[in-house]
C-alpha cells in the first residue's frame, strides 16, 4: 500500500481525495508521512540547484541553516577554483562533470581551447602557476651534514677512541696541568673529528649528488599544444589548461580530462595497485591521472591540477631518495673489509694483551731506563695514563685495519664515473649498480633504428605495384588523380603524428616518430597533401595503433562528402602485403595479385631492404554496406596502394664503437624489427657482420625461428646469431633468458613500452632517451639520452673503469694495512711499545681512507682497458697480481720499518723520539710513493697519462704538505721531533726505492688461477 501512495502522491489531487476517506488517525499518520516525503524532495532539488550553481559559479558555500545558498565567484580571473577541480579527479564523478557542463565547460572555465590549448606566453603561463600551482612536488627534508656526522659517531672503533682520548685528557690535566696535560687526549680528539668531518663531507656530498640525479631523472619531456604548435617542454613545465598528448608508454604528468583520443588503456596500478588496465574515453570514464602509463591507444588531456593538488604529487613529496643503494661490488667489499676486520681486531687483542702484561711485569722502561709500573710506587694516575696509552694504541690499530675506505672508494669511483658520463649529457645512469655491471658485460643486444643509425628518416623510393615512380624525374603526376587522393588519406588520418606550418612562408613543423615524420613531409611534399583539410573532409570510426607483434597500424574513416566507409593500413611492407588481394598501377587501373604477382613485389621489397632501406606498405578497401554497421577494421582483401622505402643511414661513429666492443671481447648481436634483408645490410654496415661472411650458421635469423627452437636448440644456438630480424619483444626477452643462462652478462637497449621485460631481465637495461617510453626508461638502469649506440660503448669503458680503480686502491689500502699491523705486533711483542701513536695512525687512516680513494678511485679510463676480455664476476677481487704488487711493498717497508725500529737509535745516533718520527715519517712517505705504483695493475710504466690527472697531483701535494706539517710542526700534537735535511733526504730516498721495486714486481710472471683454489 505505501508503494502505490508513494507512486500516486505525486498529484496533489488525488493525495486531496484519498485523504478525505481516511479516519483521523490515519490522516494524521498520511500527513507526518507527507510531510517527510516532500523534505526529501526539496532536499532532493535542492543539491540539484546547488549542482547547477557551482557549475556556473564555480564554488559554493552552503549555510548550516541551509536556508540561503551563497554563489562565490572565484577571484583568480577563471571560472572555477582548483577546489573544485580536485574535488571532480578525486571523486571520478560523472554527474559533477555534467553540473560542470562536461570536458569542453571545464575547457571554457579554464579559458584555454581543446584543439590549440593554452596561448603560452610567459604572462598567461605565470598567470595560471600562480592561480593552480607548478607542477612540482614538495620534497621531504635532506639529510644535513649534520645528520651524517651523527652517524659516523655512532661507529664503535669511534666510541672507544673518544672514551679513550677523554680519559687521557682527565688523567693528563690532572697530573700535568690544563697548560701540558690535555695534548695527548687533546690531539687524540682532533684527530678524530678530522677523519670523521671528512668521511661525513664525502657522505654529505654523495647524498646531495643523489637528489641532483633524481631531479635529472624524474624531468620527462612532455608532448604538449600551445597556440596550436606541438612542442616537447619538461613535465615541470606543464600548467593547469594545457592540451597534452598522449601516447603508448608515456607517463601521464598531471591529473586531467580526456578530451579525445582511440584505444586509450591506462595502468593505473602505481596510483590503485589493480594491475587491470583501465579504458579512458569520453563516455563512459574520462578522467586521466597522474603518475599513471599509457598502455594502448593514443590521445589528448585536458589539465585540471598539478604538483601538490593530485595525489600522485601527495605521494611523490612523502618518498625519499635512497642514496645508500649498495651495488654488488661494494656487498662483495663489504665482506673484504669484514675478514679484514677480523685479522685486526685479533691483531689488536694481541698487542694489548703483551702490553699490559709487560707494564704490569715491570718489563716496560721509560726513556731514562727506569721501569714504568712499580708495585706499590706507581701512582693511581700514572698507572691509568698508561693503561688508557695501552688501550688507545690497541683500538687505533682496529682503526687502520679496518679498511673503512674501501666502500668509500666504491661510491667515489661511481660517483665520479657517473658525473663524467653525464658532462656530455649522453648518459643518465638510474641505477648505480649499472655502471660497475656495465664494466663485466660480455653481450650487448642492440636496436638497429636510431641506436645505430641516424633515426633521420626521408623517403627515397616509391614504387605503385611494380613501377618506381621517381618525383624528380618523372613527377608523380602520372599516378591517377583518384589514387593519389587514396594515398594523401592514408597518410594524413594513419598516423600518430601532426603536421603544423605557422604561415605559408613558414617550414613544416612535423611531430612523431621518425618514420611518421618521414612519411607526412613525403605526402606533404610530394603528393601535395593537405593534411589538416583531409582530416576536418573526414571523421574517425575507429583506429587500431601500431603494435610490434601485428607491425601495422589501421584506421576505419567516413567520408563527410559521401558518406562512403574506408578503410586504411600501413606496416611493415611483407605485413601488409600478405593481407592485399589486388594492387593499382599508375593508370589506376585495379590488378589481381596472384602468387606470381605477389613474388615479384617480394623482390621488389627486398631489393629495397638490401639497399638498407626502411619498407612501408600502404593498402585500402572501402567498406561494404554489411561492414559499415560494424565500424571495425577489416584485415583481408586489401588493395595494395604503394611501397616507400625510407633511409635512415648508419650512425659514422658506429663502426669505430662496435669493432672497440669486439676488440674488448664483447659480442654484439643486432635485434631488430625490420625485415632480414635490411638488418643484414645495416649489420654488415655497422661491422657486426663481416662482407661475405656465411650466413647458414645461424648468425642470421627470424625472431619466429628463434621461437620455434626448442628450449635445447635456443641454448646451443644463441652464441652464434648475430642478427635477429623481424623480432617481437618476446623474442628479445627469449634471447636475454638464454643468454644470462649460459653464464653472459647482459645489455640490453631498448625504446619501446614491450622492451621493459627485456630490460627489466637483462643485467644492464639502457634505455634511449629521445626515441624511448616512459615506461621503458622507468625499466631501465642507464637513459641513453643520445639514442647512440657509441654511448653505450661509453658506459662499458667507465664500467670497467671503476672496476679497475677499485681494485688499485684494494692493492694499495692493503698494502698499508698489511705493513702497519705486522710493524705494530712485532714492536709490541719483542720491545713492549708500538712505533706508531694512536694520532700517528690516525693520520695514516686518513691518507688512506680519503685522500688515497680520492686519488686512485678517479682515474680515467685507459685504452688498455678495451683491449682486455671481460672480467668474471666470479672472479676474486684480489687477483694474483694485486698479490704479487702487495707483497712485494710491503715485505719492503716492513724489513725497512723493523730495522729502524730495532737499530735505528744506533745507525743515526738519535733518540727513541727521533727515531720513532723517522719511522712514522719513511712508513707515510712509502705509502705516497706506493700511490703511483697502484696507477697501474700490469703496466711498469705508472707514469703514463698522469699530467692528465690533476686531482691526483693535487692529492699528492696535500699529502706531503700536511706530513712536513705534523714533524715539522706539530711536535706536542703528533708526538714527533724536528728532522734535519740529512733525515729528511733519507727518508724520501728510503721511500723512492718503492718504484723500482714495484717496476721489478711487475716483471714476475704469476699463474691465472687464483692461488686460494690451490688450498680447496
Amino acid at each position: 500500500m505505501s508503494s502505490i501512495w508513494l507512486k500516486n502522491s505525486n498529484s496533489p489531487e488525488i493525495s486531496h481525495n484519498v485523504q478525505h476517506t481516511l479516519t483521523i488517525p490515519i490522516k494524521r499518520w498520511h500527513l507526518a508521512f507527507a510531510v517527510i516525503y516532500s523534505s526529501r524532495a526539496f532536499l532532493s532539488l535542492q543539491k540539484e540547484s546547488l549542482a547547477n550553481i557551482n557549475a556556473k559559479c564555480g564554488s559554493i558555500v552552503l549555510n548550516s541553516s541551509s536556508e540561503s545558498i551563497v554563489c562565490i565567484q572565484p577571484n583568480n580571473g577563471f571560472n572555477i577554483d582548483q577546489t573544485s577541480l580536485t574535488q571532480l579527479l578525486e571523486q571520478k564523478s560523472l554527474d559533477l562533470l555534467r553540473a560542470f557542463e562536461g570536458v569542453h565547460g571545464i575547457t571554457s572555465k579554464l579559458q584555454t581551447h581543446a584543439k590549440l590549448g593554452i596561448h603560452g606566453d610567459s604572462e598567461d603561463i605565470a598567470r595560471r602557476k600562480a592561480v593552480f600551482g607548478s607542477n612540482t612536488y614538495t620534497k621531504p627534508i635532506a639529510k644535513s651534514f649534520l645528520h651524517f656526522m651523527w652517524e659516523a659517531f655512532k661507529d664503535l672503533t669511534i666510541v672507544i677512541l673518544l672514551g679513550c682520548s677523554a680519559l687521557s685528557l682527565v688523567f693528563g690535566i690532572k697530573e700535568n696541568g690544563p697548560r701540558e696535560g690535555w695534548y695527548d687526549g687533546g690531539s687524540i680528539l682532533f684527530a678524530i673529528f678530522l677523519v670523521i668531518a671528512l668521511s661525513s663531507l664525502s657522505n654529505y656530498r654523495q647524498s646531495r649528488h643523489f637528489e641532483k640525479l633524481s631531479e635529472v631523472s624524474n624531468d620527462i619531456r612532455v608532448d604538449v599544444v600551445r597556440g596550436g604548435r606541438r612542442r616537447l617542454i619538461s613535465i615541470f613545465e606543464i600548467v593547469v589548461g594545457d592540451v597534452v598528448c598522449l601516447k603508448i608508454g608515456d607517463q601521464v604528468p598531471a591529473d586531467g580530462l580526456f578530451l579525445d583520443g582511440h584505444s586509450l588503456e591506462i595502468d593505473e596500478s602505481s596510483m590503485t595497485g589493480e594491475s587491470d588496465h583501465v579504458e579512458v574515453n569520453a563516455r563512459h570514464n574520462p578522467f586521466l591521472l597522474a603518475g599513471t602509463k599509457v598502455v594502448d591507444g593514443y590521445g589528448r588531456m585536458l589539465v585540471t591540477s598539478v604538483g601538490m593538488n593530485t595525489n600522485w604529487g601527495l605521494m611523490m613529496s612523502r618518498i625519499s631518495i635512497d642514496s645508500n643503494e649498495q651495488t654488488p661490488l661494494q656487498a662483495r667489499l663489504n665482506k673484504l673489509t669484514s675478514s679484514i676486520g677480523k685479522v685486526g681486531l685479533t691483531v689488536a687483542f694481541l698487542v694489548l694483551l703483551v702490553l699490559l702484561i709487560r707494564y704490569f711485569t715491570g718489563n716496560t722502561k721509560a726513556e731514562n731506563g727506569k721501569r714504568e709500573f712499580d708495585d706499590g710506587k706507581t701512582k693511581f694516575g700514572d698507572v691509568m695514563n698508561a693503561v688508557v696509552g695501552i688501550v688507545a694504541a690497541a683500538v687505533t690499530i682496529v682503526v687502520v685495519a679496518i679498511p673503512e675506505g674501501l666502500p668509500l672508494a666504491v661510491t667515489l669511483s661511481l660517483a665520479y664515473s657517473m658525473k663524467r658520463m653525464m658532462a656530455d649529457k649522453a648518459i643518465l645512469v638510474r641505477k648505480l649498480s649499472a655502471c660497475e655491471t656495465m664494466g663485466s658485460a660480455t653481450t650487448i643486444c642492440t636496436d638497429k633504428t636510431g641506436t645505430l643509425t641516424l633515426n633521420q628518416m626521408k623517403v627515397t623510393e616509391f614504387w605503385l605495384g611494380q613501377e618506381s615512380v621517381n618525383g624528380e624525374d618523372q613527377g608523380y603526376w602520372i599516378i591517377a588523380p583518384f589514387v593519389i587522393d587514396l594515398l594523401r588519406e592514408g597518410v594524413a588520418l594513419n598516423t600518430s603524428g601532426s603536421v603544423f606550418r605557422p604561415s605559408l612562408e613558414s617550414k613544416l613543423e612535423l611531430s612523431g616518430s621518425p618514420t611518421e615524420k618521414a612519411i607526412l613531409s613525403w605526402a606533404v611534399e610530394e603528393l601535395k597533401a593537405d593534411i589538416e583539410e583531409l582530416k576536418q573532409s573526414c571523421s574517425i570510426q575507429d583506429v587500431e595503433t601500431f603494435n610490434s607483434e601485428k607491425k601495422r597500424s589501421g584506421v576505419v574513416i567516413k567520408r563527410i562528402g559521401d558518406n562512403t566507409t574506408h578503410v586504411h593500413w600501413k606496416g611493415a611492407a611483407e605485413m601488409i602485403l600478405e593481407i592485399c588481394s589486388s594492387y593499382y598501377d599508375c593508370s589506376g587501373i585495379l590488378k589481381d595479385l596472384n602468387d606470381h604477382e605477389k613474388a615479384k613485389i617480394e623482390k621488389i621489397i627486398q631489393g629495397m631492404a638490401a639497399s638498407s632501406l626502411r619498407c612501408i606498405a600502404l593498402a585500402h578497401k572501402q567498406a561494404h554496406v554489411n561492414e559499415k554497421e560494424s565500424k571495425k577494421l577489416t584485415e583481408e582483401k586489401l588493395t595494395l596502394l604503394g611501397l616507400l622505402g625510407l633511409k635512415d643511414p648508419c650512425r659514422p661513429e658506429v663502426k669505430k664503437a662496435v669493432e672497440d666492443c669486439q676488440n674488448a671481447g664483447v659480442s654484439i648481436k643486432m635485434v631488430t624489427g625490420d625485415n632480414v634483408f635490411t638488418a643484414k645490410a645495416i649489420a654488415t654496415e655497422c661491422g657486426i657482420l663481416k662482407l661475405n661472411q656465411d650466413m647458414s650458421n645461424g648468425a642470421v635469423i627470424e625472431g619466429s625461428e628463434f621461437r620455434n627452437y626448442t628450449p635445447k636448440e635456443r641454448m646451443e644456438k644463441v652464441d652464434k646469431i648475430r642478427v635477429m630480424a623481424r623480432s617481437s619483444p618476446f623474442d628479445k626477452l627469449l634471447m636475454v633468458q638464454c643468454l644470462r643462462q649460459k653464464g653472459h652478462t647482459v645489455a640490453v637497449t631498448g625504446d619501446g613500452t614491450n622492451d621493459a621485460p627485456a630490460l627489466r631481465e637483462a643485467d644492464i637495461g639502457l634505455s634511449m632517451g629521445i626515441q624511448g617510453t616512459e615506461v621503458a626508461k622507468q625499466s631501465s638502469d642507464i637513459v641513453v639520452l643520445d639514442d647512440n649506440f657509441a654511448s653505450v660503448v661509453t658506459v662499458l669503458r667507465w664500467g670497467r673503469c671503476v672496476y679497475n680503480n677499485i681494485q688499485k686502491f684494494i692493492q694499495f689500502q692493503l698494502t698499508v694495512n698489511v705493513t702497519a699491523l705486522v710493524i705494530n705486533f712485532i714492536a709490541a711483542v719483542s720491545a713492549g711499545e708500538v712505533p706508531l701513536t694512536a694520532v700517528q695512525l690516525l693520520w695514516v687512516n686518513l691518507i688512506m681512507d680519503t685522500l688515497g680513494a680520492l686519488a686512485l678511485a678517479t682515474e680515467e679510463p685507459s685504452k688498455e682497458l678495451m683491449e682486455n676480455p671481460p672480467v668474471d664476476r666470479s672472479e676474486p677481487l684480489i687477483t694474483n697480481i694485486m698479490w704479487r704488487n702487495l707483497i712485494a711493498q710491503a715485505v719492503y717497508q716492513i724489513v725497512i720499518l723493523l730495522c729502524l725500529q730495532f737499530k735505528g737509535k744506533a745507525m743515526f745516533g738519535v733518540n727513541g723520539k727521533v727515531k720513532d718520527t723517522l719511522v712514522f715519517n719513511i712508513f707515510v712517505l712509502c705509502q705516497v710513493f706506493n700511490e703511483f705504483n697502484s696507477r697501474s695493475l700490469k703496466k711498469r710504466n705508472v707514469f703514463k697519462g698522469i699530467e692528465k690527472n690533476n686531482l691526483f697531483f693535487g692529492i699528492v701535494g696535500i699529502t706531503i704538505v700536511f706530513q712536513v706539517v705534523m714533524v715539522e710542526f706539530l711536535k706536542r700534537f703528533a708526538g714527533t721531533e724536528r728532522l734535519n735535511l740529512g733525515q729528511w733526504g733519507f727518508c724520501v730516498g728510503i721511500a723512492a726505492v718503492s718504484w723500482p721495486i714495484g717496476w721489478v714486481g711487475k716483471c714476475i710472471p704469476v699463474p691465472h688461477k687464483p692461488i686460494f683454489s690451490y688450498f680447496r
